[in-house]
């Protein structure tokens, strides 16, 4: 399970920590786009680690599938099916176009593997179906955990952004500053 550690030393301890927001206000515009930019990276995370449970309840529910229809095609032969249709349908939730990498990708893999200790899904066939149903419950109760502390995180993207927002809409930021500061342009 995810967690925030108040005081804690990871990203994710930090932009959701109680201090992240305060005197959002009067803080200097770049360090408002530093903030945002280490909030939308966890975001980045969260939802890469999302997607890596998401694949996994997909292939635990079309096990439970086959097995309740009396399916004789193994999982494997449907596997790009079963992920392609989890790709394909309608986005759930609040997604967010994402133009970073996922930073930590091997250790939510991991993580996503360490939820349920000695259950494989590389043969799901073989699992009990209460081994399956028990996988399914784990899978899905750390996705609600993801999804909420990724709700958490947008939320303070919205609040840095929409800050952002209104400093160049008072005119005490311009796109000129926002070049200079990123590119080494100068003012014209």
């Amino acid at each position: 399970m995810i967690e925030v550690r108040p005081g804690g030393r990871r990203r994710i301890d930090r932009v959701l920590g109680p201090g992240y927001l305060s005197g959002v206000g009067d803080l200097p515009l770049k360090v408002l786009r530093e903030r945002r930019d280490e909030a939308a990276q966890e975001e980045t995370d969260l939802s890469y680690l999302r997607r890596l449970l998401h694949a996994r309840i997909d292939i635990v529910r079309a096990e439970q599938t086959r097995r309740s229809s009396g399916g004789e095609s193994s999982i494997v032969d449907q596997l790009a099916t079963i992920l392609a249709d989890n790709a394909l349908g309608p986005a759930a939730g609040s997604g967010r176009h994402q133009q970073l990498e996922p930073s930590r990708a091997g250790e939510h893999r991991r993580h996503a593997e360490a939820l349920i200790g000695d259950t494989d899904l590389t043969d799901v066939s073989s699992l009990t179906d209460d081994k399956l149903a028990s996988a399914l419950d784990t899978y899905a109760r750390e996705e609600l955990s993801v999804s909420s502390f990724r709700r958490e995180v947008q939320s303070v993207m919205d609040t840095l952004n929409a800050e952002i927002a209104q400093r160049y809409q008072q005119g005490s930021a311009t796109v000129d500053e926002l070049l200079e500061s990123e590119g080494g342009h100068e003012a014209q």
